[in-house]
């Protein structure tokens, strides 16, 4: 059962019982006699906007963590942006190697608390994929100039079409 069909359960459960029926069975199934009253509540059609293919009425539920914390968005965005890769054929493919559960410690250092499971929501809303390192092996990957060459024809990519011109990659 869903959180809906409980209460509704519950309801007509303690409506059988009569008088007294909200308690007996709150003490039967742990529920809390409000929610029973909503079951009720919600039976008799008084809840306006109530649908049987809803669980919640409108606005219910926990809220995002992004509109909890406003900023946390942003503060991604700019731990992940130095280390961002790109395709140069593709300049709205972007990716990140970067740990999740890293980028999660990080963002709680500097005040935004969140989890690996967040880091992973966010980073899918904002058009990133993660990528593991292909060639772990081959020259220095602690190079500072490792990536150099693909970050600056990613950078003329986006400047050319942020001036709505073609992107010839020859």
């Amino acid at each position: 059962m869903n959180e809906r069909t409980r209460r509704c359960w519950a309801a007509t459960e303690a409506q059988d019982l009569g008088w007294g029926g909200v308690t007996i069975v709150c003490r039967a199934t742990g529920m809390d006699a409000g929610t029973v009253r909503a079951g009720r509540r919600e039976i008799n059609q008084e809840i306006a906007g109530a649908s049987p293919h809803h669980i919640r009425r409108e606005g219910g539920g926990r809220k995002k963590l992004t509109e909890k914390d406003p900023g946390l968005a942003a503060a991604l965005d700019a731990l992940i942006k130095p280390n961002e890769a790109g395709s140069p054929v593709s300049p709205a493919l972007r990716w990140t190697c970067e740990s999740t559960t890293n980028i999660a410690a990080e963002l709680t250092k500097v005040g935004h608390p969140a989890t690996q499971r967040t880091v992973c929501t966010l980073l899918h809303e904002q058009k990133y994929r993660l990528q593991a390192h292909r060639k772990t092996r081959e020259g220095n990957p602690h190079h500072p100039d490792r990536d150099a060459q693909f970050r600056v024809i990613n950078e003329s990519a986006q400047e050319m079409q942020t001036k709505n011109q073609p992107v010839h990659i020859g």
